[in-house]
């Protein structure tokens, strides 16, 4: 997750099309981590900045239409059924998943048993994963769909980065600026050595930049009208998975396993 999930782009401030107490109150839903059944509106006040005042109008809100479930024992806040409808429809939405399944499969497959792999869309400041295939090992990377890797410091992220439009780039780094000069600069010279790196070599890297104990490659996967852009990555324990194999055996079957969904999505 973003040192600041919650940042709000600067230019949805100007944007008089723009309804900031939706926004507020899906700020809320989005507070909820892994592992976590329950918040008090405490909570939701310091993860989202909001006064408490404004939480417990949107809690309320939120409970009213089914979103939140209230303990009042407890004082706390679960998540309801609406949201797990509104994810229901996202999955079955997500029509590369699907498509991708096989390609995923092969590369899985592949001659180390210990990678995974993954697709990813951006959010923000993040990459939420929307498929996985899991490692044949018991020693595997515990990921799953929803998991969020850094979209600066991924090799999936940097492989989104390469393949976005100049404006969809440009969101990015606001996002950055809103978390401080330093972040923005850090994540302009990965960008910048993302580019370079895909140019010379057609994919993007991080060893040990994410997790200093897993080492990944990653493309972007394109729809057919280029509106959507995705990464698909391969990688694993460092200890497992190295560099060499990882660039000069799954660079390439990685890049044709992109291409091949790319054209089916």
């Amino acid at each position: 997750m973003a040192p600041n999930e919650f940042a709000t782009d600067p230019a949805e401030t100007k944007d008089r099309n723009f309804v900031t107490a939706l926004a507020r109150g899906l700020d809320v839903l989005r507070c909820f981590r892994e592992n976590e059944t329950a918040l008090t509106n405490t909570d939701f006040s310091e993860r989202t900045g909001l006064p408490k005042a404004t939480v417990s109008r949107l809690t309320h809100t939120l409970v009213e239409l089914d979103y939140l479930v209230a303990d009042a024992r407890t004082g706390t806040y679960r998540l309801g059924a609406g949201v797990l409808q509104l994810g229901f429809g996202v999955l079955s939405s997500m029509e590369i998943g699907d498509r991708a399944q096989e390609e995923m499969r092969k590369l899985r497959d592949g001659p180390n048993s210990y990678v995974t792999i993954a697709i990813g869309e951006v959010h923000r400041l993040d990459v939420v994963y929307i498929a996985t295939k899991r490692s044949r090992e018991d020693v595997a990377l515990q990921i799953r769909v929803g998991s969020r890797l850094p979209l600066f410091d991924s090799a999936i992220g940097r492989a989104i980065l390469t393949g976005m439009s100049d404006e969809s780039r440009d969101r990015a780094f606001r996002y950055a600026a809103a978390e401080g000069p330093e972040f923005e600069t850090r994540a302009r010279d990965s960008y910048a050595a993302a580019m370079t790196e895909f140019a010379d070599k057609g994919f993007c890297s991080s060893y040990g930049d994410w997790r200093p104990d897993v080492n990944g490659i990653a493309v972007p996967v394109f729809s057919p009208n280029g509106s959507q852009v995705y990464g698909l990555n391969v990688g694993g324990p460092a200890f497992h998975v190295k560099k060499r194999q990882l660039e000069t055996t799954y660079a390439q079957l990685l890049s044709a396993a992109a291409q091949a969904i790319s054209i089916r999505f």
